[in-house]
């Protein structure tokens, strides 16, 4: 028992070492694959076949006589622990891929995308099962075509989301088109490998005579009648699930209880000889048509973030990189590829043609429509553990889903090069409706925005941050969706027209409200004497934040005689250093800031700032005019010391941090004494930037 314990904590030390190499991999090159264009996911699969066994993973080294990553098995590469975790991750990518599921749009463009998806996935098998039994020399039927026809047929929904944000100008028709055949695909993909699975485990267990036809088409029957069963079921009863998740109330508690169900179907669709992705994609279905599914999304983000990228490197060091040098690879995963592009622009495209869109919309949507990932890989790994699909296949297949990625964003941008609509007709109105309001300022519409979201929450509202540097939120309840987009200082909301009167009733509420408390407010405070005391302050210091304050930045003497023409001047010292990336913007937000109260403080010093989007990053501009200027200070004397700071207005940053800093550095009379009558730039910063208390 000692030597077996011993054995599982070493086990469990190795796993550990192995996971942290993988986390640091994944996040180095999914970075360097954004940064390069590239979509995450091929930096994610390029550091798994770096570290793979087959690679620098299976050095010898000091204390890993088989490298850190040693070979498992000529079957399975990676360890046990790794596979499972990978298989979890897995459980993960299709839950979420399952709540993403718009279905009232899926329903909506149920029709035109069904039809495209349907002959994308037929068209898809087809030719994959045909590479199969042209170059492998195998039957239709063999376990080997049918998978690789099953591989082709899912599109990557994520990779085909990032080319599509970039397409700014794909028009909607189109957009809503693939993003809804992509659903299509997804769905019918699952369905078949669920059929696949079927036939290949009578396959594979039956007499050398093989089964029948009549076998065949039971087993398939059987498998596509358990997906239909659970998926109905779901559907139906998935606002009782989500009551009985509610129950816990907090929403850390019924989103984890939420991957649970997604766990617990996983387990029992592979217990019944199908997918376990098919449980988790189910799990999700049901509940993306609840209000608590975009509550869901944000709260498993984390383990999402955390799992997903492992799940595509390990699948990458499931890949033999030697396997790409051998002729036989590199000719089947091209004919592969091939067979991947045609199959989804013929198939995809043709359908297309006849639904009411020309010849550029049916290229623009088959382009769309190239892109393979994560299904793919997952339904490769689960061909490896059955036996179908050898190393040879596994580094072909790999090959196809690197060039399919690369190849869409390309051949998506040439079909947006013919000019034009892509459809005969104007596309049908959809019925939506939005309403729009437009504040005095961005600060007002971030009140009224924080506000009105307070107030969705306590009228039972889930509410979502989509993405809160764009100013998108959802908000659900029931069948009620609201979209809030929050631009500067319009807010826009687009809902259903019958939710309409809802959205106006509460936003009459929150400025009714908002308007008496800034009357309230404005009796009971007093800005002018709060100036006065931040003079006064003498609190923590920043030495980094200090440190922004650059020699390059420091004009000994100003020109400007006036507030507005000193705080031009110091715009366009931080203009010409490079500090900012929109001069005119940085100094018409300083100027309105100025506008409602002026940033004259006391003792001959003035702080211009700005929240701004001219800049990228906190800059900072230092001047001096010992003549001084009337800049309206608290004590009414001139300003003779000037710190303008502009910082970036959708990104958190110390903003206030570094006005508190530098006014307690400034707090001493003989700094600003010294900095005032410093005879160089360089002596004016590093006073600037030293601490008083290390004087």
């Amino acid at each position: 028992m000692h030597i077996e314990t011993e054995s599982a904590t070493a086990l469990a030390a190795i796993f550990a070492l192995q996971l942290g190499i993988i986390l640091f991999a994944v996040r180095f090159f999914g970075k360097l694959a954004k940064k390069t264009g590239f979509p995450q996911v091929i930096g994610e699969l390029v550091a798994g076949i770096l570290i793979s066994p087959y690679a620098l993973g299976g050095i010898s080294m000091p204390g890993f006589p088989e490298g850190v990553f040693a070979l498992n098995s000529p079957e399975l590469a990676v360890s046990n622990e790794l596979y499972s975790l990978a298989a979890i991750a897995s459980i993960i990518l299709l839950f979420a891929s399952g709540l993403e599921t718009n279905i009232p749009l899926f329903l909506r463009y149920s029709l035109r995308g069904g039809i495209i998806g349907v002959g994308g996935v037929i068209a898809s098998f087809v030719a994959g099962s045909a590479t199969g039994v042209l170059l492998l020399g195998v039957p239709f039927t063999h376990p080997q075509s049918l998978f690789l026809g099953i591989m082709l047929t899912a599109t990557s929904m994520g990779i085909a989301a990032r080319i599509l944000s970039d397409q700014k100008n794909l028009e909607a028709p189109e957009k809503v088109t693939i993003f809804a055949a992509s659903v299509f695909d997804d769905v019918l993909s699952i369905i078949g490998l669920a059929v696949v699975l079927g036939i290949v485990t009578m396959l594979t267990g039956s007499s050398s005579g093989g089964p029948s036809v009549s076998q065949i088409l039971a087993t398939a029957g059987k498998a596509f009648g358990i997906w239909l069963g659970v998926t109905t079921l779901g559907l139906v009863f998935s606002k009782k699930l989500a009551a009985f998740l509610k129950i816990f109330r907090d929403s850390f508690d019924f989103s984890i209880l939420a991957f649970g169900v997604a766990l617990i179907l996983a387990g029992i669709f592979e217990q019944q000889g199908l997918a376990k992705i098919i449980g988790a994609y189910i799990a999700g279905l049901a509940l993306s048509k609840t209000d608590i599914a975009d509550v869901i999304q944000e709260r498993i983000r984390g383990l999402y973030e955390f799992f997903v990228p492992v799940f595509f490197a390990v699948m990458g060091m499931m890949v033999n990189a030697r396997e790409f040098l051998s002729p036989s690879v590199l000719i089947f995963g091209a004919v592969y590829t091939v067979a991947a592009i045609l199959s989804k622009v013929v198939g995809c495209g043709a359908p297309a043609l006849l639904l009411g869109f020309n010849t550029k919309g049916a290229l623009r949507i088959g382009s769309g429509m190239v892109p393979r990932g994560e299904v793919t890989l997952i339904m490769a790994g689960i061909g490896m553990v059955l036996g179908v699909v050898d190393q040879k296949l596994f580094a072909a297949i790999v090959l196809m889903i690197l060039a399919t990625t690369l190849a869409a964003p390309a051949l998506l941008g040439a079909a947006m090069k013919l000019r034009g609509s892509g459809t005969r007709k104007s596309a049908p109105k959809d019925d939506t409706t939005q309403a729009v309001w437009k504040f005095p300022s961005a600060q007002i519409a971030d009140l009224v925005m924080d506000t009105l979201l307070k107030d969705l929450r306590n009228e039972g509202f889930y509410v979502q941050m989509m993405n809160i540097n764009e100013g998108i939120s959802h908000a659900r309840k029931d069948d009620i969706v609201l979209s809030i987009k929050e631009e500067e200082n319009i807010v826009t909301i687009e809902t259903a027209a019958v939710d309409m009167p809802l959205v106006k009733t509460a936003v009459y509420e929150v400025i009714v409200t908002l308007n008496d408390s800034i009357q309230k407010l404005k009796a009971s405070s007093d800005p002018k004497a709060m100036r006065c005391e931040l003079a006064e302050c003498d609190g923590r210091l920043d030495e980094e934040l200090l440190a922004l304050i650059t020699p390059d930045c420091i004009r000994m003497e100003l020109s400007g005689e006036t507030k507005a023409e000193v705080i031009r001047e110091l715009v366009d010292v931080l203009g010409d250093s490079g500090k900012i990336v929109n001069r005119d913007e940085v100094l018409a937000d300083m100027l309105e800031r100025e506008k409602i109260m002026s940033t004259g403080m006391q003792n001959g010093i003035a702080l211009p700032h700005a929240k701004t989007c001219g800049t990228s990053c906190l800059a900072v501009a230092v001047g001096i005019k010992k003549a001084g200027v009337d800049f309206d200070c608290a004590d009414g004397e001139k300003a003779q010391l000037f710190i303008a700071m502009a910082s970036p207005k959708k990104v958190s940053g110390p903003h206030v941090q570094f006005l508190a800093a530098i006014s307690t550095v400034l707090h001493d009379a003989d700094v600003r004494e010294a900095v005032i009558n410093a005879a160089t730039a360089d002596e004016a910063a590093q006073l600037l930037r030293q601490s008083p208390r290390k004087r």
